[in-house]
């Protein structure tokens, strides 16, 4: 290094487009021969930076150019990229390779582990990642783990972060001793000696070409020694991105670090402290970096650039917005749209997109931290038949191959519930192909059978559901070996990962690891089961499915190129050094952009300042600075969401800076907004009317149950939907038990007690306590409802035996009848028919629930026991004649202190509101033969809900689109 020379930074302001701008420079100074950018070398952040640079190189040759070598020190082959210059020929020896990320990760679990024996499998590896990042970041600033011996806090530390504290220190301790075991060292140790390696070798032995570092804003000691050594060779340069120059000093002195003064916190937020912090370690001062003097079409104007500067000013400065000139806080060329929620945001993105194509070669792309919004703003772009690459990827553990692993862990690890299976099942990927349509038609059968309470536990409570299908029996066998394999209580780690690998490969055959998603799971299956022996001592099935889709989360899976070429989607690392005519920020709310900082579990906030660790919020002036760097397109659009999925959002702090700054001259797209809302804005609305269908009379039913009596005269629409278009509601799969499920489960033990124990009083409670014993009743059942039930069902017994010492029994329990009447014929089944002392029938009906009340009686509804009452004594009830005398509600729900009460609609004299005895029959057979006059024999239309108040049912309110109708009439 040539001592008194000065060193050659430079800054790209942010309202220049980087990567053109830095190669309009590079080809000025270098492209003057033929070999000139060949023999250069040209440093970048990340792979994604090379792509733009190449990109940019292309447009700006316009024909055939030699590259300069293009290495990113962000890449993880940092080695191989550089090449000889990082392997010279002398006696040094080699730099250790890197343990592998995974292999890192299941060490640390273990450790951590055995550490906190408290901890489940998944939840070590998820606090092995977090310390994997902690320890990434101790290496990377160069704080030795001794420090960690030398800290004293005291009292300071809460018992929480003092026992994190001396579990960190426990594994930091072991740590290097599992690395020597192996031969390795830490991924980001070999980055740093690689950097300090070639930041030698280039002050040793200037190379004869240039030597540029371009777009590197890591402010780390071993990036910043590099770039200082590049700096200072004849022919190196150092190219950083949005250096605010002009920021008075006042300002920049404020950023920090002070350490000087330890009591005054440093503003890691703002996006220049970083640049700062990098200035300091590389050894200049902010004077001596030069303004890059070349610039592109891409640009946007230098006020452009100053009015970004004044926005994003301290706070402690902001206050001299108020004095600002209006060229000083113009954003010309930058419009800012807000939506309902983030699928008008999207939409109206997808619409922006779609407008830059109409102007040839105008280009466009969506940044966004957001991925959410990125792949519906990629979905709506399909539409109109636009493939748009996501280049920041999206989770393996969404895409089909890594949720059809969690599918399978999750129906292994529920011992096949019903829900769990059927995801499995109906998994896109299972079966795909040619026999797709046979295997769905099976799977729809199956989703049939578990309609309602879950079935037992595993496959064997499926088989009683499913008899003797065939299409079940070849999917049991399949599903067999799963529950054996995978489920085994004694299978270690790696076994458990091979059975999964087999189940998806039994389940979906090749299509599991078909595609960059499908190569992505069988990577991370076949390093996963490599490395599972050093990993957690113990994972049970249960920690299997929440490991895997952690794992999965972290394993980004980026398309194949095939987008349009003029349009792009990034996230915020791979938009750096992007560039393009329209430039869409996207996704600026409050936690999203910025993102809350995520706690470190190991070192609390005052532990990471004592060791001069970055603080928790450095991302947020990371953020910010790309925010800044996205401002400098020539076109600029802002969007947020008023609300997301769960409550209203909060607009990013950048959005209201840029509001608080530029005032009225904060422009609208008033217009994007408009056309979102014109999307879905009908041009008229056209409600439908309450529907009256009215087929013809021979289409109409002659048969009708009692239990439907009701709902023909309240909703005469619901009767046709279910009689006449045979439209039925289907239960739930693994439905709780509602008060219809536990009626019939009381009904079938009453109907069994009679059938096959005489009705012997005796046997009533241990035939019911027998129903609960069962395997196959729900557990909900026995749980929470079988102190009530058996109350319930000795207060019956205790009532039978009353009424057999009056002279009252039981005639006849649970059989059907019919009879005509009006000419149709009306069929029942009673729940138990009595004969009274005086030897009239009794009818009784038993309710878990609460009885009709007399008034919807008096209403003409709630008419069954009439009805009964009808069929009976017209005969309709085999072997049992005589006149209806009584009709009693036996209800089994609480009242007052006690389990069971009998009421009747009717009295002898008319008491309280109910219908004469004598009377309640004829009545009922009347209001019978009054509907079916209208809607059976008759041409009345099937009128939707006509009597409300006793229609309550909800099953075929959308068919007849009740909302839309609903009280315009009333």
């Amino acid at each position: 290094m040539a001592e008194g020379r000065r060193p050659r930074i430079y800054t790209i302001p942010a309202h220049r487009a980087f990567a053109d701008a830095l190669v309009a420079g590079l080809m000025r100074r270098h492209g003057g021969e033929p070999l000139g950018l060949a023999r250069g070398l040209v440093l970048l952040p990340n792979n994604r930076a090379k792509i733009a640079i190449t990109e940019a190189f292309v447009r700006a040759s316009g024909g055939g150019l030699v590259l300069p070598r293009l290495v990113a020190i962000g890449a993880d082959d940092l080695g191989e990229a550089i090449g000889a210059a990082l392997d010279p020929a002398d006696d040094a020896a080699p730099v250790p390779p890197a343990i592998a990320p995974l292999a890192r990760r299941m060490i640390l679990s273990r450790l951590v582990q055995e550490e906190r024996g408290d901890l489940d499998a998944a939840e070590a590896v998820r606090l092995a990642g977090e310390l994997a990042r902690t320890l990434d970041q101790l290496i990377v600033e160069e704080v030795p783990p001794s420090r960690l011996a030398e800290l004293d806090l005291g009292p300071e530390l809460s018992e929480h972060w003092q026992r994190a504290l001396a579990s960190f220190r426990v594994v930091l301790d072991r740590w290097p001793g599992e690395l020597a075991r192996l031969g390795r060292i830490d991924l980001a140790e070999r980055r740093a000696r690689l950097l300090s390696r070639l930041a030698g070798r280039l002050s040793e032995t200037p190379p004869a070409g240039f030597v540029c570092a371009a777009g590197i804003t890591d402010s780390a000691p071993a990036v910043a020694r590099l770039l200082r050594s590049i700096a200072f060779l004849p022919k190196g340069m150092v190219v950083l991105a949005g250096v605010d120059t002009a920021m008075p000093e006042e300002e920049w002195e404020a950023l920090g670090p002070h350490p000087e003064d330890e009591r005054r916190r440093a503003i890691e937020v703002h996006p220049q402290f970083h640049l700062k912090l990098l200035l300091e370690r590389i050894g200049v001062a902010r004077g001596e970096v030069t303004t890059w003097r070349d610039g592109s079409d891409f640009d946007a104007s230098a006020a452009r650039g100053r009015a970004i500067a004044n926005a994003l000013a301290p706070a402690d400065f902001t206050g001299k917005w108020t004095g600002l000139a209006a060229a000083d806080r113009r954003l010309t060329g930058v419009r800012a749209a807000e939506f309902a929620n983030p699928a008008g945001e999207a939409q109206a993105i997808a619409l922006a997109l779609r407008g830059a194509l109409e102007t040839e070669g105008r280009t466009a792309a969506l940044v966004t931290p957001d991925r959410a919004l990125a792949r519906r703003v990629a979905a709506h772009c399909k539409r109109w038949n636009i493939g748009i690459d996501d280049t920041a990827g999206r989770p393996l553990s969404i895409l089909p191959p890594g949720t059809l692993l969690s599918a399978i862990a999750e129906a292994a690890a529920q011992d096949f519930a019903p829900l769990a299976l059927l995801t499995l099942l109906k998994h896109p990927l299972v079966r795909a192909g040619d026999q797709r349509a046979a295997w769905l038609d099976g799977v729809r059968r199956l989703d049939r059978a578990l309609r309602g309470p879950r079935p037992a536990p595993g496959l064997s409570g499926i088989d009683a559901r499913m008899g003797e299908d065939r299409w079940w029996s070849e999917t049991r066998d399949l599903l067999a070996p799963i529950a054996a394999e995978l489920g085994a209580s004694d299978r270690p780690f790696a076994g458990r990962i091979a059975a999964l690998r087999e189940a998806a490969q039994a389940l979906a055959g090749d299509e599991a690891w078909r595609g960059p998603a499908g190569r992505a799971a069988a990577d991370l299956l076949a390093e996963l089961e490599a490395e599972a022996e050093a990993g957690p001592r113990a994972v049970s099935l249960d920690d299997l499915a929440p490991l895997i889709r952690l794992l999965m989360d972290e394993v980004a899976v980026r398309p194949a190129q095939g987008g349009h070429p003029r349009l792009a989607i990034y996230g915020l690392i791979e938009a750096r050094l992007q560039s393009a005519d329209l430039m869409i920020l996207g996704g600026l709310n409050e936690g999203v952009w910025p993102g809350t900082p995520a706690p470190d579990p190991w070192l609390a906030p005052r532990i990471r300042a004592a060791l001069g660790l970055p603080g928790l919020e450095r991302r947020i002036g990371v953020a910010a600075h790309d925010f800044g760097q996205g401002l400098g397109a020539p076109e600029v659009l802002l969007t947020r969401a008023r609300r997301d999925s769960r409550s209203p959002t909060l607009a990013s702090r950048f959005w209201l800076r840029l509001e608080a700054m530029a005032g009225k001259d904060f422009a609208r797209a008033h217009d994007l907004e408009g056309w979102v809302e014109a999307l879905d804005r009908p041009a008229a609305h056209r409600p439908a009317s309450r529907p009256a269908p009215s087929p013809a009379k021979e289409l109409r039913p002659r048969e009708i149950s009692v239990t439907q009596v009701d709902r023909l005269n309240a909703d005469p629409f619901a009767f046709y939907a279910q009689r006449i278009l045979r439209l039925a509601a289907l239960d739930p799969v693994d439905a709780d038990p509602t008060a219809a499920w536990r009626g019939t489960a009381v009904h079938e033990v009453l109907e069994r007690w009679a059938r096959e124990d005489g009705c012997a009083i005796e046997k009533l409670r241990p035939r019911a306590l027998a129903m609960l014993d069962d395997p196959a009743a729900h557990p909900l059942l026995r749980a929470l409802w079988q102190p009530r039930l058996i109350a319930a069902i000795d207060w019956i017994a205790n009532r039978l035996a009353q009424q057999r010492a009056e002279g009252r029994n039981v005639l006849r329990v649970e059989e059907k009848g019919a009879a005509e009447i009006a000419g149709v014929r009306l069929s029942g089944k009673f729940d138990r028919i009595d004969r009274a002392a005086d030897g009239s029938l009794v009818i009784v009906d038993y309710k878990t629930g609460k009885a009709p009340s007399p008034l919807a009686v008096r209403e003409g509804f709630s008419m069954q026991l009439g009805l009964l009452g009808a069929i009976a004594e017209a005969g309709g009830f085999e072997g049992i004649s005589g006149t209806a005398g009584g009709f009693e509600y036996w209800s089994l729900a609480k009242y007052r202190d006690e389990f069971g009460q009998v009421t009747s609609p009717v009295d002898p004299a008319g008491k309280n509101g109910r219908i004469l005895t004598g009377e309640f029959v004829e009545r009922a057979r009347r209001t019978f033969t009054a509907a079916a006059e209208q809607w059976l024999t008759g041409d009345e239309p099937f009128v939707a809900k006509l009597h409300p108040e006793y229609a309550p049912y909800a099953d075929y309110d959308q068919l007849m689109r009740r909302d839309e109708w609903y009280g315009r009439d009333r």
